[in-house]
Formats: C-alpha cells, structure tokens, sequence
C-alpha cells in the first residue's frame, strides 16, 4: 500500500511540475503594460479603499444619534 502512494505522490508531483512550466510560458501573454494599466489598476482599487470608508460613514450616521442603553 505504502509503495502505490509513493508511487501516486511521484507522478502527481511530475505532472505538476510540467503543468507549472505550461503556465509559466503562457503568463507572459498577460504581462503588458499599457499607458491603460495605470487607470486599471486604480479603477480596480478605488472600490476596495472607498467602500469601507462609505460603510463607516454610514454606519456612523446611522448610530451617532442612539442612546447607549444600560
């Protein structure tokens, strides 16, 4: 039994070596820049820094006027 998990390991392990070589040598089509990836990126950002901004104010807002209860 031991010997077959080895032997499942030793392949499985192969086969990620060469799939990992595949993607390696197709990432580079993704990697282009642009006068656009500035704009990208930040589009891409701006929600993830101004939604928990927005959500405190709200949230803020939303509570500021209640009396802590005791």
């Amino acid at each position: 039994m031991k010997t077959v998990i080895k032997q499942i390991v030793v392949v499985n392990f192969l086969f990620f070596l060469m799939v990992a070589d595949v993607f390696a040598a197709d990432s580079y089509r993704w990697f282009r820049v642009t006068i656009e990836t500035p704009w990208a990126i930040f589009i891409f950002l701006l929600p993830m820094v101004l939604f928990p901004a927005v959500l405190m104010a709200i949230l803020y807002w939303r509570f500021s006027g209640k009396k802590e209860e005791s």
